[in-house]
């Protein structure tokens, strides 16, 4: 069983966004505010405490003391709000180009990932199990909302505009100036014999697969007990076969049964974390190569990496300019001198 409150951390604190927060009051009675106006949203006082108490709370799960992290966050008050402004300015762009239903797709595969995972089959089951380990089910879906939102919006309005924003001219002087990033990996092609855990006992599904594996050992066709027995593949996206696979970025968990099948050969059934039970059949190798191979998507890749950087700090720079943002007279030397940095830094220059 997954640690929810493991797993709400990672969300909490693997968000851009959530990254500092104010002290907590002491009174009982909490008196709200607006700290800041985006458009015609506001973010009130009562948000940012929320915030800090969740990043606090990641924080103790993951190792420090309640003290050393609000500590920490109590510190970084400005750089949270301007963070809570970047937010809402992605969620206001979100609805601008029409992802809100893309989103909520989203949310809910994840939901359901989870619920796999965990073999739950209802959600009401998973949000009991949250509650459990002291994880509010909306505050958890809130996060993962506000963290899928941030990659949709950033995918769609930015990362492929850069990407296929590279002329030809750019491409080709690119991979000129540093050949020696493109040389040939060692890539491996697999074929996957799939068994879910979700809905069944594990053990049944690990004598199934053993079972499976028999066959293979005296010559049963992979393909067809793949098709008549297995799930919709986890490595191979459920298309039966995945694309090559980098051999040097292998996580463990594939790289270790890998290591040393022939081709044709088969893996040991072994297992994906808590997902189910995996054959993969090698159906292709190719061995590393010291010569540079111009590969279009390759290159457009490798410039999109190293400009991506730049380009989302301009990419919120602009929602900034473009936006209506008024700051509480309070909160205004604590988050403009974070908020409009970069700005500040261009018009310098």
């Amino acid at each position: 069983m997954i640690s929810f409150k493991k797993l709400f951390a990672f969300t909490v604190l693997g968000g851009a966004f959530a990254t500092a927060s104010f002290a907590q009051e002491t009174q009982t009675k909490v008196v709200d505010e607006v700290v800041a106006q985006v458009n015609d949203s506001v973010i009130t006082l009562s948000r940012v405490k929320r915030e800090m108490k969740d990043i606090v709370d990641a924080d103790v799960q993951k190792g420090k003391s309640r003290e050393e992290a609000q500590k920490y966050v109590d510190e970084r008050q400005g750089e949270l709000i301007a963070n809570l402004i970047n937010e809402e300015l992605i969620v206001q762009k979100a609805k601008d180009i029409g992802l809100e239903k893309d989103i909520d797709a989203a949310v809910n595969e994840r939901v359901l990932e989870m619920m796999k995972q965990n073999n739950l089959k209802t959600v009401e089951a998973l949000y009991a199990e949250m509650q459990k380990s002291g994880v509010n089910p909306e505050d958890f879906k809130s996060s993962l909302r506000s963290q899928i939102t941030k990659e949709r919006v950033l995918q769609q309005d930015l990362q492929a505009k850069v990407y296929w924003g590279f002329s030809s001219k750019e491409l080709k002087d690119y991979y000129e100036k540093h050949k020696d990033k493109f040389s040939k990996p060692e890539m491996v092609s697999v074929s996957e014999l799939y068994l879910g855990f979700a809905g069944r006992d594990e053990n049944a599904v690990k004598e199934k697969i053993k079972q499976l594996y028999d066959q293979l050992k005296t010559g049963a066709d992979f393909d067809k007990l793949a098709k008549e027995n297995g799930d919709p593949g986890i490595v191979t996206q459920g298309a039966g076969k995945a694309e090559q696979l980098h051999v040097a970025e292998l996580s463990p968990v594939l790289g270790k049964p890998l290591a040393g099948v022939k081709v044709g050969g088969y893996t040991e059934p072994f297992q994906a974390e808590q997902l189910g039970m995996i054959i993969l059949r090698v159906d292709k190798r190719e061995a590393a190569s010291n010569e540079s191979v111009f590969e279009e998507n390759a290159v457009r890749m490798a410039l999109l990496n190293e400009r991506f950087a730049d380009e989302q700090k301009k990419y919120f720079a602009k929602l900034r300019s473009d936006a209506y943002i008024k700051l509480g007279e309070a909160y205004r030397p604590l988050v403009s001198p974070i908020l409009f940095a970069d700005e500040r830094k261009d018009k310098a220059n």
